[in-house]
């Protein structure tokens, strides 16, 4: 193989391995992950204005209560298939905590 074409092949397996959140994070993604943080069912939230952002996905939620929170998920694609972090949520108007602290 010609150093041409082995570079080329180093470029796309960084691609593939550094893939963005648009291709990864799934709607059904979103809504599986919203609803484990929040502990809520599927159907009692809505999410919308989602905003791909390199490899984090922010999005907002509103429950069928009112209460509304600010989320997001990090995507990547690489050679074993997607992965997505599980959903970060906090109450609009309130500071993001970290989960793991409370």
């Amino acid at each position: 193989m010609s150093k041409v074409l082995a570079r080329q092949g180093i470029l796309v397996t960084t691609l593939a391995a550094t893939g963005c959140a648009s291709l990864a994070v799934t709607d059904q993604a979103i809504v599986d992950r919203t609803a484990f943080a929040l502990g809520l069912n599927k159907g009692e939230f809505t999410v919308s204005n989602r905003q791909n952002e390199g490899t984090t996905t922010r999005y907002s939620v509103r429950t069928k209560s009112g209460q509304e929170y600010n989320c997001f998920v990090g995507g990547s694609i690489n050679v074993l298939g997607s992965s997505v972090s599980e959903a970060i949520c906090s109450k609009k108007g309130e500071p993001t905590r970290n989960p793991l602290l409370r």
